[in-house]
C-alpha cells in the first residue's frame, strides 16, 4: 500500500444532504499506523478521512488513536474498527468515546445547547468537529490517568510531611516520573492538544466554528491543568525520589563508617595479640 500524501482526489460527500448527522469519536490506542492507506481510497489526507459504507458515512482518522466517525450505522461501524484493529499499537480494551450532535440548514455557525450548528455540510467542517472530538476525547483519557496518579503520591508526600522520609523506592518513584512524562509527549508530540488544525490553513474562514467547538469542550484550559498537574506530580516525585536517596547514602555512609571502625579494631587486636604474644 501507499504511503498518504498531502491531498487526495476530491469525491463527492454524500452526507452533505443530510439535516441532522450524528458525530462519533473513538480512542482505540495509544497509535494508529496511516501509512498504508491508498491516496485514492481517501476523501482526504489532512487529517485521513475516509468513505467507510455505501451511505456516505465517513471516518476521519488521527495517528494518535482516535477515529471520528460521522452518519456510519452501528453493524458498519463495527466492521469497520475490526479493520482497524492490526494498525494499532497498544489498543485500549475498553475505547475512550464521545458523541456529538450536528444540525444542518441552521443561520449560523458555531456550538448550541451542546450540539454543532452548521449551514450545510461540508468535508472541510467535519474535519474541524472531528479535530476538537479527538483532542476532547485524549484530555478526557490523560485526565484520569493524572488524577490517579495523583491518588497514588498523594499519600507518599503525607508519608514524608508526618515522618520526614519515604517507604517507595526511588525506582518506583522515577518510574511515576517517566509515565508523566510519556503522557506531556503524548499530548504535545502526537495529538498536539494546542495547536490549531491544519484544515484552518486552507480554509481560515471555518476558525469561528473551530473557536466554538474549543470553548465547548475547554480544550485550551483542560490542558493548561493538565500541564500544572503533570509539573506538580513530576516535581513531588522527584523530591520523594531524592529523599530517598539521601536516605539509602546516609546508610551507605554509616555502613562504610561501620567497616572503618571494625577495620581498627581489628587491628587493635591484632596488635594487641602480638604485644601479649
Amino acid at each position: 500500500m501507499n504511503t498518504p500524501q498531502a491531498s487526495a482526489k476530491p469525491k463527492e460527500l454524500l452526507l452533505k444532504n443530510q439535516q441532522n448527522l450524528k458525530a462519533r469519536a473513538l480512542l482505540l490506542g495509544d497509535r494508529l499506523d496511516l501509512r498504508l492507506f491508498k491516496i485514492e481510497d481517501c476523501l482526504a489526507t489532512t487529517p485521513l478521512t475516509l468513505e467507510v459504507d455505501a451511505d456516505g458515512g465517513i471516518a476521519v482518522l488521527f495517528r494518535y488513536g482516535v477515529v471520528v466517525l460521522f452518519g456510519v450505522k452501528g453493524l458498519d461501524e463495527v466492521k469497520f474498527i475490526d479493520s482497524l484493529r492490526p494498525l494499532l499499537t497498544n489498543p485500549y480494551p475498553s475505547p475512550e468515546t464521545e458523541e456529538l450532535e450536528i444540525h444542518c440548514g441552521m443561520d449560523s455557525i458555531g456550538v448550541q445547547s451542546g450540539a454543532v450548528s452548521l449551514d450545510e455540510i461540508s468535508l472541510e467542517k467535519l474535519q474541524i468537529i472531528a479535530d476538537a472530538l479527538s483532542k476532547n476525547l485524549v484530555l478526557s483519557l490523560y485526565e484520569k490517568k493524572v488524577a490517579s496518579e495523583f491518588d497514588k503520591i498523594e499519600p507518599l508526600a503525607q508519608e514524608l510531611a508526618t515522618h520526614g522520609q519515604v517507604s517507595a523506592g526511588s525506582k518506583k518513584l522515577l518510574s511515576k516520573i517517566g509515565h508523566m512524562l510519556l503522557i506531556e509527549h503524548r499530548m504535545v508530540g502526537r495529538a498536539e492538544i494546542g495547536d490549531k488544525p491544519e484544515t484552518l490553513w486552507n480554509f481560515p474562514h471555518l476558525e469561528g466554528l473551530y473557536a466554538s467547538l474549543e470553548d465547548e469542550f475547554e480544550l485550551i484550559e483542560r490542558q493548561s491543568a493538565l500541564d500544572r498537574k503533570l509539573g506538580l506530580i513530576s516535581d513531588t516525585a522527584q523530591t520523594l525520589a531524592d529523599v530517598w536517596d539521601n536516605r539509602q547514602l546516609h546508610k551507605l555512609e554509616w555502613y562504610v563508617i561501620g567497616l572503618i571502625l571494625f577495620e581498627i579494631v581489628l587491628g587493635l587486636y591484632e596488635r594487641l595479640g602480638k604485644y601479649l604474644g
